[in-house]
């Protein structure tokens, strides 16, 4: 098995570096990642400066690649220019910091997943549920086992896996639950500062606004100490609404005549 790996938190970051040794007991592994860290840069692509790949290195030994962009970015140009070919699944994480209900819309390590189901090839987006994380050994085992699972069962084009993982240890996880994206979100604040000039700044703060009530959410679950495996895909077409409007009578059909 061949696997694409990349990550919003940069190829620098511990949980990158603990996904690649996992996976590779287990599959042949290519780091794709950016260069910085691009946490909420969402599924953002870079247009209009060109991109950089560098090799990267950790303790004298080749790691992967370095790109100048976003996880999406990754993705895209590691499959097209770096690896020239199809890999047989993509991992994006192991991200720092849970990726939850519509928190997911915000996130890279998502949306470097997103973008391999795009490009018809399976993927999974692993997060452990702190931002200092601790604990990444079950985190290991359960995408280990997820991606052996997906290479028997497969996934259908445009579908990926989002993974939350509780921060910790194997023996205080109360279990895995299949579960739907929450509802959860964030009430955003803009708190004002003043730098050392004097001048007004802003910086985003806020408070998560918990609305999931029960397991079947992959908020609530990994608050109640489950690893949570959410199914999602890029079509956001919401087809009971669409079935209502179909009583606005607001369709129709411009006849144009031709001209004789």
């Amino acid at each position: 098995m061949k696997i694409l790996i990349s990550n919003d938190d940069g190829i620098e970051s511990r949980g990158i570096y603990e996904l690649t040794k996992a996976l590779k007991e287990i599959a042949d592994v290519t780091v794709v990642a950016p260069l910085t860290e691009q946490s909420a840069v969402g599924h953002a692509i870079t247009m209009k400066i060109p991109l950089r790949v560098t090799k990267h290195y950790k303790n004298g030994e080749f790691f992967g690649y370095a790109v100048t962009g976003t996880p999406a970015d990754c993705i895209k140009i590691g499959m097209r220019n770096i690896i020239k070919f199809t890999p047989d699944l993509v991992v994006s994480g192991i991200n720092h910091g849970s990726n939850t209900a519509i928190n997911i819309i915000y996130s890279g390590t998502v949306s470097a997943a997103r973008e391999a189901a795009i490009m018809d090839v399976p993927s999974i987006a692993i997060s452990v549920t702190d931002h200092h994380p601790k604990h990444f050994e079950y985190a290991c085992k359960v995408v280990k086992e997820l991606a052996l699972k997906v290479a028997e069962k497969g996934l259908k084009n445009g579908t990926m896996l989002n993974v939350n993982v509780p921060d910790l240890p194997e023996k205080d996880i109360a279990g895995v639950l299949i579960t739907t994206q929450g509802k959860s979100k964030w009430d955003d604040i803009y708190e004002e500062r003043v730098d050392p000039y004097g001048n007004n700044y802003y910086w985003l703060t806020g408070n998560l606004t918990e609305v999931d009530n029960h397991l079947g959410t992959d908020q609530f679950a990994i608050r109640n100490k489950y690893v949570s495996v959410t199914p999602i895909h890029f079509d956001l077409s919401d087809y009971e609404t669409l079935e209502e409007m179909k009583n606005w009578n607001i369709e129709h059909e411009n006849i144009i005549k031709e001209k004789i």
